[in-house]
């Protein structure tokens, strides 16, 4: 199925999530969304925009939306409609928190199974991802800097989808969606 045109009647019809904007994101065609990302409300903070930046009309985005009430939602529907249209079944990233939870949500109802890798020095994953993604936890000896490389190292013989900043026009295309 094509994406729909980009217009003004294409865009007020479409579903109230980012994919109403499709035309405009890097995904495939054919690709069917399955996780509802974004559309989060704005709120009006008039004195905060008064009393910081002096603006006369300052919003402040409301995370009440789907899947993980995480601005990494977007970036990481965009990368997995990728991830899914290349063949990847399994797809990763290296995480502090957001990201991975984003990744577990989204994967898990692509029927996509997730793998994270994060520093062994941390005694636990600091991510609440749910248990029932069934993540694969790769524990990393050194910091955080020592994480990303031994990803993008696993990341082929592993047969990887990852969302990390390699992916970056990928993470990018979900991002845009912000202020719209």
């Amino acid at each position: 199925m094509p994406a729909p045109a980009f217009t003004r009647e294409a865009i007020s019809q479409g579903p109230l999530n980012m994919w109403r904007y499709r035309a405009l994101l890097p995904v495939p065609d054919t690709y069917e969304p399955q996780t509802p990302a974004g559309f989060t409300p704005l709120m009006k903070a008039p004195r905060l925009g008064a009393r910081i930046w002096r603006f006369q009309s300052l919003h402040q985005e409301r995370r009440v939306c789907l899947p993980t009430l995480s601005f990494k939602d977007r970036v990481v529907a965009v990368a997995l409609a990728n991830a899914q249209a290349f063949g990847f079944d399994t797809v990763g990233c290296s995480s502090t928190g957001n990201l991975a939870n984003a990744v577990a949500a989204q994967a898990a109802r692509l029927g996509s199974r997730p793998s994270f890798w994060f520093p062994r020095i941390w005694s636990r994953p600091r991510f609440s991802t749910p248990r029932s993604t069934a993540p694969r936890l790769v524990r990393i000896d050194g910091n955080y800097d020592h994480v990303q490389p031994s990803l993008l190292a696993d990341c082929r013989p592993l047969q990887l989808g990852i969302c990390e900043r390699e992916s970056a026009p990928l993470l990018c295309g979900g991002s845009k969606t912000v202020g719209l």
